[in-house]
């Protein structure tokens, strides 16, 4: 519903009456309420070729599109377990079946890596604690309990259990 205001500006209402106070909800003044409303007026054919120019020019429309993530940020934690800065991992080291296997693996790279800056038993927990938060959602029940059951067997492979 678009009601115009005393200073000529027009604004629009829900159609809907709130339950609890009897009064329509306010949803912000509209640049081109006016032409809305004489749209809604004169029929569906005319409404449409007019809010399509007004959604052309509208400037809330670029701002919503401009507020997406880029394609290449929205799947970053995927290229911090391939790429790590801090271990080189064995391929699939986290999709084996063994918890020990696991362990070993993620034990070895942060051995052999020259470039983490913690000890690495730290680097290993927190490489697998990563991937367990950041995969959580998809990881099936059982390969998250093998992963779990890593971090126990990754403490005794360091001789803190």
């Amino acid at each position: 519903m678009i009601r115009k205001l005393g200073s000529g500006k027009y604004r629009l209402y829900s159609r809907k009456r709130d339950p609890k106070t009897g009064r329509r909800r306010n949803l912000g003044n509209l640049r081109h309420a006016r032409r809305r409303a004489e749209a809604r007026a004169r029929g569906p054919v005319l409404q449409a070729r007019r809010l399509a120019n007004v959604a052309r020019s509208s400037p809330i429309r670029r701002k919503t599109a401009a507020r997406r993530p880029a394609k290449s940020k929205r799947r970053w934690s995927g290229a911090v377990t391939r790429n790590s800065n801090a271990l080189d991992l064995d391929a699939k080291v986290f999709t084996r079946g063994s918890s020990r296997q696991v362990a070993a693996s993620l034990k070895r790279s942060a051995e052999r890596s020259k470039r983490r800056k913690a000890s690495p038993y730290q680097s290993a927990m927190s490489m697998l604690n990563f991937y367990i938060n950041r995969a959580g959602k998809n990881l099936p029940a059982r390969q998250r309990a093998v992963l779990q059951r890593a971090k126990t067997e990754l403490r005794k492979a360091f001789g803190r259990a």
